[in-house]
């Protein structure tokens, strides 16, 4: 879904926006590029913390925006420090990739004024909630924007995970892994282990296994508003559950784990002239250069 709100800060009577900068650590062009990035961004707004270590509250703060310098594992992590109050994001890419933080530094400039104003796009996009039980008892509770997977490790051998949907049995899983992935991670792993690419702003979920031994088991795509259920139907000596990259907790075969559409959404701002196509041309190579028949 797309909006076009109108700029909070003048409903407080404040022409200027609050503005938390998140500059990734350790990255020369990100240190190279802020002195610039700050100066303009002061022009227009007023800057309420230079977060370089990714250690900012930005849940209880009392910001309008997020700027993110760095590439998409910055932009992740934005959505992991706001956790449950999500804010407006624009991400500048000094990064590899930049499918999400897809304004380079000299497009910030030109565009910057017009979106301390008010005068943007943002895109609401689908999060999901993983939340690991051991019977009635909650163990974890975490927020992701890209997947929650099942994961194993050494010793490696092959791991049956059960799928339950909406309480159901859906199939049990004979694989290296499972990835329940939101649009957005359908460019992560999802796409890597041989997952659809969904249209950003899509309310759905894909399930991908990983290497799955039966070669009918093929990727699944399903609303978001269904519950996921997964459980190890076989003890694994190193199965985890990670989201977004990240281990949340080894996962033993008396516990399951619940994935569903999360309250909040991860709010990036558009600019024009940019859309998904064109980020699957730029930075997925679909320029393609067919070779024309004679």
């Amino acid at each position: 879904m797309n909006s076009h709100p109108s700029a909070r800060w003048k409903q407080d009577g404040r022409e200027r926006p609050r503005v938390v900068v998140l500059a990734a650590p350790n990255r020369p062009r990100v240190d190279s590029e802020l002195p610039t990035i700050l100066r303009c961004i002061e022009k227009h707004a007023e800057i309420l913390a230079v977060d370089k270590e990714f250690k900012y509250d930005l849940e209880s703060c009392d910001a309008d925006l997020v700027v993110v310098l760095g590439g998409d594992g910055s932009i992740l992590q934005s959505a992991r420090q706001m956790r449950s109050r999500q804010r407006p994001v624009l991400g500048v890419n000094l990064g590899k990739l930049g499918f999400l933080a897809a304004i380079q530094p000299d497009r910030f400039v030109n565009v910057w004024a017009d979106v301390a104003k008010g005068d943007f796009a943002v895109t609401n996009h689908l999060m999901l909630r993983c939340e690991v039980y051991r019977e009635s008892e909650l163990l974890h509770s975490i927020m992701g924007l890209n997947e929650t997977s099942i994961l194993g490790g050494p010793p490696y051998s092959m791991m049956y995970i059960d799928l339950y949907i909406d309480s159901t049995l859906a199939t049990t899983y004979a694989c290296d892994g499972l990835i329940i992935s939101t649009p957005i991670g359908s460019t992560a792993h999802n796409l890597s282990a041989g997952g659809p690419i969904l249209r950003r702003n899509l309310q759905a979920f894909v399930i991908c296994p990983i290497s799955p031994h039966t070669l009918t088991m093929r990727p699944v795509v399903d609303t978001a508003d269904r519950v996921f259920e997964l459980a190890l139907r076989v003890d694994h000596p190193s199965a985890s559950v990670v989201v977004d990259g990240r281990v949340v907790c080894h996962l033993e075969r008396d516990v399951t784990v619940r994935i569903s559409r999360a309250d909040s959404t991860f709010q990036l701002i558009s600019v024009p002239g940019h859309d998904d196509y064109q980020a699957l041309r730029d930075k997925l190579g679909w320029s393609g250069k067919p070779r024309l028949v004679e």
